[in-house]
């Protein structure tokens, strides 16, 4: 027995890192997943591996989202939850900052969980069930030097959610946000770790792996109520 026997799963940004880790740890729990991402290749290479479903999505497209939405209510009949994992980060301070750069930050960190949001809850109103969980970041509860458009996007993500809570709530809908630090993944490649690391407690960034337990919960039953919440995962940097 599996915390997700029979719940379908969709997760936005799964071809890699964070939510191929959630996609993989889902699967084990007994969901069926469907994971979503504009990186095809290694979206459908995942999939295969893990035994999910792949199905491109470009989260800033409102038509992308109706139709992944169709597909998987015509195939599984429900949707249990969605994880609004994709994302993306530019570094740069705000006096070269370009505004064709923050406009795709804030299209795919914003905008694209608003639109994942709006589009999967009317299958979950009309089942009166689910839980959307949103990745936001600690970028979302205290400013990050040298990323405005990614802390802006991330604080969004946190009033979002909070709103969609209250919204939803009466239609058994749950909806929360999880805040990571430094985590292990193609994002972060590049960062300088040993750096930022002096400013986290525990002294180490996480596997990805550990912030998909935290989702995993999310997504269950065993966090029925639950909602609207804040849920940071960070070794303590925000502490």
């Amino acid at each position: 027995m599996g915390t997700l026997d029979g719940k379908v799963v969709l997760i936005t940004g799964g071809a890699r890192g964070q939510g191929a880790a959630e996609g993989r740890m889902a699967l084990a729990q007994g969901a069926k997943v469907v994971l979503t991402d504009v990186l095809d290749e290694e979206g459908e290479r995942t999939a295969g591996e893990l035994g999910a479903d792949y199905v491109h999505l470009d989260v800033t497209s409102e038509d992308g989202w109706a139709s992944v939405v169709e597909a998987v209510v015509g195939r599984h009949g429900r949707i249990d939850g969605l994880v609004n994992n994709a994302g993306i980060l530019h570094a740069a301070r705000l006096v070269n900052y370009q505004r064709a750069d923050w406009d795709r930050v804030i299209a795919v960190n914003q905008t694209g969980v608003f639109l994942g949001m709006r589009a999967v809850a009317p299958a979950m109103i009309a089942q009166k069930s689910g839980s959307i969980v949103n990745i936001s970041s600690v970028a979302g509860l205290e400013g990050v030097f040298g990323s405005m458009a990614y802390t802006a996007s991330k604080f969004a993500v946190r009033g979002m959610t909070k709103v969609a809570a209250k919204e939803l709530g009466p239609q058994g809908v749950r909806v929360n946000s999880v805040h990571p630090g430094i985590i292990e993944t193609e994002m972060t490649k590049d960062f300088d770790k040993p750096r930022m690391l002096r400013g986290v407690p525990l002294g180490r960034a996480a596997a990805p792996e550990e912030v998909g337990s935290l989702v995993l919960f999310l997504l269950s039953d065993e966090s029925s109520y639950c909602t609207g919440q804040e849920f940071v995962v960070d070794g303590g940097m925000h502490a």
